[in-house]
């Protein structure tokens, strides 16, 4: 008899199974497993959202902080990047009383009030190269071409919000990320070496002076061809206390590489010593312990078995260039016939500049969730 009943059960659960899927129901719009953030909205809708759910209670919130990393991202704020225009401010509906978090579920909205679609009628039946209109359009069967839709890189400031209440909770940890590439251009120093009061400081956001007027020149040179750029950010995360990471699935630098590639236009991640450790030999590459548990090197990172050390943790994260460009390109259309099209619009010549709060965003929603997943580890 249990046999019997335990094929209708893989029966019933199949056919749920592929009416979940025959549906086109969309998943994969929440990041992380106790401090979690579910998003929505497009970005030619009404609004951008998203609901924190796990964020414990008694945080005294700075609402000017998070203001100001609203502002870091928002598009329209150089010379240098789309210039749409978005205030990009955060309204709480929810989990918030008298500035405190409640423990509760914190919703939020994000007005979208500059929108253009007509710019995007061009495209309506037409995809556009290294996009994701056609794989959006192949595997629900509609598409929001306004923008790119749910895929477009505006979803990201609701992660942005998310990531600020993240970085309080985180209050201790220090998260900072910069420009280390535009291009060919290359910032080759050490972070160590590096002036981080430099980075908000110019529209690069890079963290040496000389470095960020080159970049900054370069890019305003690429957005006059029509074309567009990519480049580098590099993230250190300091102050981290030991034993962040849990095995073997959710290692701390798995769970951060998956952040960063969730970021559009990421095309890869790299932590430690990265690929460059492997032109090393065990004796150069080993990190030797001094008495207190310390290294005194850190190629590793900051991180050893999935899990912190203490050390600092750094990593980079590569951008391709922006997919659209203001240039004539042959593409196909939905009716599988080559066409030529054009980018027409505003958009980010290179993404990186406001690309980096967006990257501090991700590691601090990855570290809070492991910070609380670390509660229970032991008694």
């Amino acid at each position: 008899m249990f046999v019997q009943y335990y094929g209708l059960i893989l029966f019933l659960v199949s056919i749920g199974i592929f009416t979940f899927v025959k549906n086109g129901v969309m998943a994969g719009n929440s990041f992380g497993t106790l401090f979690k953030l579910t998003t929505f909205g497009e970005s030619h809708g009404e609004a951008l959202g998203g609901i924190i759910d796990g964020c414990p209670a008694g945080i005294k919130l700075d609402f000017e902080a998070i203001e100001a990393e609203m502002q870091r991202r928002k598009p329209g704020q150089s010379s240098i990047v789309t210039q749409r225009k978005e205030p990009d401010s955060v309204r709480f509906l929810s989990g918030i009383f008298e500035g405190k978090t409640t423990g509760t579920p914190i919703g939020f909205v994000i007005e979208n009030t500059n929108q253009k679609s007509k710019d995007y009628s061009h495209i309506k039946d037409t995809y556009r190269p290294s996009h994701a209109d056609y794989t959006y359009d192949k595997k629900y069967g509609i598409r929001d071409y306004r923008g790119g839709g749910r895929s477009s890189a505006r979803e990201t400031a609701s992660r942005v919000a998310a990531g600020a209440i993240a970085k309080q909770f985180l209050s201790k940890i220090k998260i900072t990320a910069y420009v280390s590439g535009v291009g060919t251009l290359e910032l080759r120093a050490p972070y160590q070496e590096l002036n981080f009061s430099e980075i908000e400081k110019n529209p690069v956001r890079t963290a040496d002076a000389e470095m960020a007027k080159k970049m900054e020149a370069y890019i305003k040179e690429i957005r006059k061809q029509g074309d567009t750029v990519g480049g580098m950010i590099t993230c250190v995360i300091q102050n981290v206390p030991v034993g962040l990471g849990e095995p073997v699935f959710d290692k701390l630098h798995a769970q951060l590489g998956k952040a960063m590639l969730s970021i559009n236009a990421v095309k890869g991640f790299e932590y430690g010593s990265g690929f460059e450790g492997t032109r090393l030999k065990g004796s150069e590459h080993n990190d030797l312990f001094n008495a207190d548990g310390s290294t005194q090197t850190n190629y590793s990172g900051g991180v050893q078995g999935g899990i912190s050390n203490g050390a600092d943790i750094y990593f980079n994260v590569a951008f391709k260039p922006v997919a659209t460009i203001m240039q004539k390109q042959e593409t196909i259309n939905s009716e599988g016939e080559l066409v030529d099209m054009q980018g027409k619009g505003r958009h980010d010549p290179c993404v990186v500049p406001r690309a980096v709060p967006i990257v501090e965003a991700m590691a601090a929603l990855t570290l809070a969730d492991f910070a609380l997943l670390n509660r229970v580890s032991k008694l």
